[in-house]
């Protein structure tokens, strides 16, 4: 598994926390970690010509990725998701629409970036709306790149209808434990954690699928083999972004030819590192993490 070209697909906005506006949106998180981590990702997305557009724009050169296939939208507003904090600072998100990143267009530059990857990173929240949710099938449908989903279930945005034919379509899904129990209850499945996995691989035809389990660690099916890590005990400041660094960690490890348990390792490091932190993308390095393996 190794990835040169790889490319993140879906919503770029603000988070508003109670402590006020942080960049956000799940695509948009994992490309910038992977940029953390020494990966030059394409962030494919649609801003608004607002203020927050501007200043998202700002932020996302500020982090350092290219935004060649980053399109502006002259009439929708730059998305916004309100974020709520629950005493174990978990995060409730109600995520505002309309908003620009519902209207990713289809272009031929698109196309053909979506033809050489080597993966594709995508959300089901860009299932949402009918542009962006024909736009990722349209790529999906032309590419030869490991195709990777990040199941996101916000309430409404959650339903069967919208989910499940990016489900069919993954090599790669990453879920949390509420969303796999979600997802099993589609298809009327019970059983252990463990058991669910396995069922819902041959059920979607799935080789890989990583479950994060929060302050437990993560479970990760890899064509067939259970591989599990307990996580690591920090203090959460709140866990927005932190399945996003986890996902980015893991698949930079996995391109680096790292064995499973280690990626897995690193990733729940990573993970744990930024629910310590303010926001979904704070200012780290490699050693922050290291030293939390120890």
């Amino acid at each position: 598994m190794q990835f040169k070209s790889i490319v993140c697909f879906g919503e770029a906005l603000w988070d508003m926390l109670p402590q006020g506006a942080q960049p956000g949106g799940a695509p948009m998180n994992v490309a910038i970690h992977l940029k953390k981590q020494g990966i030059n990702p394409w962030l494919v997305s649609r801003i608004g010509k607002d203020g927050l557009g501007k200043d998202l724009e700002q932020f996302l050169l500020n982090s350092g990725l290219d935004l060649l296939y980053l399109q502006r939208d002259d009439l929708l507003p730059s998305g916004k998701v309100k974020v709520h904090l629950d005493v174990n600072k978990n995060a409730l998100y109600e995520i505002c629409e309309p908003a620009a990143w519902d209207n990713i267009q289809l272009t031929g530059n698109l196309i053909k970036l979506a033809a050489k990857a080597d993966l594709i990173v995508f959300g089901s929240l860009a299932s949402r709306n009918e542009t962006t949710r024909k736009t990722l099938l349209h790529l999906l449908g032309n590419t030869r790149a490991l195709k990777l989903l990040d199941v996101n279930l916000r309430p409404p945005f959650n339903k069967r209808d919208l989910v499940e034919p990016l489900l069919f379509r993954a090599e790669f899904i990453k879920m949390n434990e509420e969303e796999l129990e979600e997802i099993a209850k589609w298809n009327d499945m019970s059983g252990s954690e463990t058991e669910l996995v396995r069922r819902l691989s041959v059920y979607y035809s799935c080789p890989y699928i990583c479950i994060t389990r929060g302050a437990k660690g993560a479970l990760f099916w890899f064509r067939g083999q259970i591989v599990q890590h307990q996580g690591f005990n920090v203090k959460a400041v709140d866990t927005v972004g932190a399945g996003d660094g986890f996902l980015a960690a893991l698949i930079a490890k996995l391109s680096e030819q790292y064995p499973v348990e280690k990626a897995l390792e690193f990733a729940c490091a990573t993970g744990a590192f930024i629910a310590s932190q303010s926001g979904a993308v704070p200012s780290y390095s490699k050693n922050n993490i290291e030293c939390l393996i120890g």
